[in-house]
């Protein structure tokens, strides 16, 4: 669910029309409708569920292979690819019963049943929830010989790879099967896409009408049947580590969203519909601006818009109405809202799969609200009676959208082609207008979002290099993302800079530059484009990833001496002799160096912040350089240096940040009020971090003895307001904090001054409510300021309604500070486990705490 922030968009509409459209936004919802709270910040506690999670959830969620559903001109499959899937223990407690809905327990028989009906429906593992549940991707389109499934295949490659070419092809456009992805369930607690889908699939299983027939033997329609199973069971929108997984397609943590990438990337959907609720009257994109500045938005507008008008058309149709049964008509939000929903960041389903040639791609809120504490309070029969109306919703959207993939299957391919074709070609973005979109109304210089695209961007090799590792890390994650990558098999010379053999070159005229581009690009200050966001507005991997990364905006990268590479080089390795270092600047580094305290190596930390290892662990550093692609180098000195021994943290953090302690190889316990205030066993700890979830104010008497008590002997990380908020109860550091807008939120500049904490760390970080510190006590030391003038460089921070709490506020002033018993981070290092350059900060802050 996205709740939108309302207002008039457009003065086509008449003023009647517009009250009634602003009102179901404005005023207090029917009693039916949507939660009007706004969405939980990141800085929530931890759910029961996420704090229980064991750390092996952590390792599974990190590991967790998905399939590989390519299908390939070389393959030999057809179609249907049936199978039989194993049934799944009954689960009384499956949340889905109560709403009458399909528990997960029952999907498997009641796919092996819809594979019966036919030879039009298959069913494929994509791979499994962190949860470890089977992910069900099913396939219906009219049977294919194996060699007609090479020839979809060899059309699709063409499509990317050739695009000129596959413009004009006769044989795409009267044979190629658009394909179609649905999308469900994502967040576990909005359930009835799961449901509407399988309605769906069972009457496209037997239906023998001529527009069915028709439309099969033109698409492939993709259903992914629940895309969050362990949320689907436990009732909550996150999966079983906590993650919101709407939130994660740029740093793709979870396997489901892995799964779910590698559905867009393997299949290659030219529409794709993600089913949500609850907001009432049915919300459908497309967005109010501001817009994704990376992809083709006039061809993304003009279908999205059109597929948009036919669902309203069909959800209105169904008869539901305010007085009847508490459903209001469908919103619009680009032709309804003036802002609060918006496409920018490619975080969201939809807008990532906009990257990979999605040319209509829609968020469908359906209306009527089930979950939170409607599923508690409510009666069944009334819960039941809205989940029914819902999966009604639902399944009108998912059929009008055949609808429109079988009368435009043609010009849907055909711009589909022309989004790779513009970035194969490095052709222009094309500004959004009533000329070039006609049919959509209301367009103004609100919506024009553009970018410069580089000519290329370079990781180099070699010095310059803040971690090898850290280079490997993000090029495999781009080809991950079906980023082209090239390295370079001799020195060269790009844009007026040498470079030396081994460095990587991702040319921008490739097919998904979008992707590319959205990536690695600094992003776009739009705090004056919009007055507020409904999430993230600024991420960039070339800045917060810890690798060097350069933008070449001349030159040419065809002339570079290089090859393609579908992996990046592994860079592990270990000095030969002698003592070893291992530089803490990644967030492989801070695990190996767990890894190697918890075997009772005897490490010892240098004054530089790295860790030095006797040479008598030579081959358990053999084995971490393979195993986490982290290099040893030679050192002198290994018997100096303060000792280090195995961390064991308590802590009260969000989601994202005990998953990315975890993936550090913390041990990690979590903690909140109600945990201490319930009586802690302190020995488990040897330092505590807080971000939130703990309030020294509503602990009782007991729990805050024995907090202070354990801060008298041992260290405090603390993050944010929170952890400040801790640090000042406790008389832990004197610092003030001083609490920018919380509503900011983007990368900006910082100057780190070299030491335990923030040496070697990155020149720019992530912010997300940004906090400063001033009036420091004596000892207190800054290790790292937010730059001077605007520091922000990307996302969307503004002052406060007052005039404080702005950027220029926060230049020049503290935003990481350290004392002898706590520091506190006015950033957010391990923000949603992603900005995996900052995690070193957060790593080396337990190490120096930790007593």
């Amino acid at each position: 669910m996205r709740p939108p922030r309302p207002g008039p968009r457009s003065a086509l509409f008449s003023v009647a029309a517009v009250t009634v459209t602003a009102g179901s936004l404005l005023v207090a919802p029917h009693p039916a409708g949507a939660d009007p709270k706004p969405p939980v910040r990141e800085g929530s506690a931890l759910s029961p569920g996420a704090a229980q999670a064991p750390a092996s959830a952590t390792l599974r969620a990190l590991t967790q292979p998905v399939a590989d559903l390519a299908d390939t001109a070389g393959s030999s499959r057809g179609y249907p690819r049936e199978q039989v899937l194993s049934p799944d223990p009954e689960n009384p407690a499956d949340k889905s019963l109560k709403l009458g809905l399909t528990p997960y327990h029952a999907i498997a028989p009641k796919l092996n049943a819809l594979q019966r009906l036919g030879d039009r429906v298959s069913v494929e593992i994509a791979g499994r929830s962190a949860g470890g549940h089977r992910l069900y991707l099913v396939t219906v389109t009219a049977p294919e010989t194996a060699r007609q499934a090479r020839a979809q295949a060899r059309m699709r490659e063409l499509i990317e790879s050739a695009p000129r070419s596959a413009a004009r092809s006769p044989e795409i456009r009267k044979t190629y099967k658009a394909p179609v992805f649905f999308n469900n369930n994502i967040h576990g607690n909005e359930w009835e896409g799961t449901d509407a889908s399988l309605k769906l699939i069972e009457r496209l299983a037997t239906a023998t009408d001529a527009g069915t027939k028709d439309l099969l033997a033109h698409a492939r329609l993709y259903f992914n049947i629940t895309a969050n199973p362990d949320g689907r069971i436990a009732g909550t929108r996150a999966n079983a580590v906590g993650f919101d997984m709407n939130r994660d397609f740029v740093t793709a943590s979870q396997p489901e969203v892995r799964a779910m990438r590698r559905i867009q990337i393997d299949k290659q959907p030219v529409v794709m519909l993600d089913v949500h609720g609850y907001v009432n009257g049915t919300l459908i994109e497309p967005t109010t601006p501001p817009h994704g500045e990376n992809y083709e938005y006039d061809l993304f507008l003009k279908n999205t818009y059109a597929n948009a008008l036919r669902m309203e058309s069909a959800v209105n149709g169904l008869g539901h109405t305010p007085a009847k049964d508490g459903v209001e008509p469908v919103q619009i939000p680009f032709r309804d809202s003036e802002e609060g929903w918006d496409d920018w960041p490619p975080i969201f389903t939809p807008q990532y799969a906009a990257f990979h040639g999605a040319v209509a791609a829609h968020t469908v809120e359906i209306p009527l609200q089930v979950n939170n504490a409607a599923y508690e309070s409510l009666p069944v029969e009334e819960l039941r009676r809205r989940s029914a109306i819902n999966v009604g919703v639902a399944g009108a959207a998912l059929r009008a959208t055949l609808d429109f993939v079988r009368e435009r299957r043609t010009s849907l391919v055909a711009d589909q082609i022309e989004v790779f074709r513009r970035g194969a070609t490095g052709a222009a973005q094309v500004p959004v207008s009533a000329e070039t979109v006609p049919g959509v109304p209301g367009i103004g210089p609100e919506d024009v979002y553009t970018t410069r695209f580089p000519r290329a961007y370079v990781v180099p090799a070699g010095g310059g290099q803040r971690s090898a590792t850290a280079a490997a890390r993000l090029v495999d994650h781009l080809l991950a993302n079906d980023v082209r990558v090239t390295r370079a098999t001799r020195a060269f010379r790009l844009d007026g800079r040498s470079y030396a053999k081994g460095s990587y070159v991702v040319d921008l005229r490739q097919p998904k530059r979008g992707m590319a581009n959205v990536l690695l690009a600094d992003g776009t200050d739009i705090s004056g484009k919009v007055s507020a966001m409904y999430d993230i507005s600024g991420w960039s991997l070339g800045r917060l990833w810890g690798a060097t990364v350069v933008a070449a905006h001349s030159g040419r990268p065809s002339a570079v001496p290089d090859r393609p590479v579908t992996s990046a080089a592994r860079v592990g390795q270990v000095a030969p002799r002698g003592a070893l270092r291992l530089r803490l600047d990644s967030p492989q580094e801070i695990a190996a160096l767990n890894s190697l305290l918890r075997d009772g190596v005897p490490v010892r930390r240098a004054a530089d912040g790295s860790a030095l290892v006797p040479s008598s662990a030579r081959r358990k550093a053999q084995a971490l350089a393979r195993s986490h692609d982290v290099v040893f180098e030679a050192a002198k000195g290994a018997s100096k240096g303060t000792p280090l021994r195995p961390v064991r943290v308590a802590a009260a953090v969000t989601a994202g940040e005990l998953f990315a302690l975890r993936e550090m190889n913390f041990d990690v316990v979590p903690v909140s009020t109600a945990v201490l205030n319930a009586g802690f066993d302190w020995s488990r700890a040897d330092v505590l971090f807080v971000s939130s979830g703990l309030s020294y104010g509503a602990l009782n008497e007991s729990a805050r003895a024995g907090l202070t008590g354990f801060l008298s002997g041992h260290g405090l990380v603390g993050r944010g307001a929170a952890g400040a908020a801790l640090a000042t109860a406790t008389g832990r550091l004197k610092a003030t904090a001083v609490q920018g807008n919380g509503d900011a939120n983007g990368v900006v500049r910082v100057v780190n001054t070299g030491g335990a904490v923030t040496g070697g760390a990155p020149d720019h970080s992530f912010v997300y409510a940004p906090v400063w510190f001033t009036g420091l006590g004596d000892g207190v030391r800054v290790e790292q300021s937010y730059g001077g003038g605007n520091p922000l460089v990307s996302g969307h921070w503004r002052p406060s309604e007052d005039g404080s709490g702005g950027p220029a506020a926060a230049a020049g002033r503290a935003s990481v500070v350290s004392g002898p018993h706590a520091v506190l981070f006015g950033t957010e290092p391990l923000f949603r486990a992603h900005p995996k350059g900052e995690f070193p900060q957060v790593g080396r802050a337990l190490l120096t705490m930790s007593k």
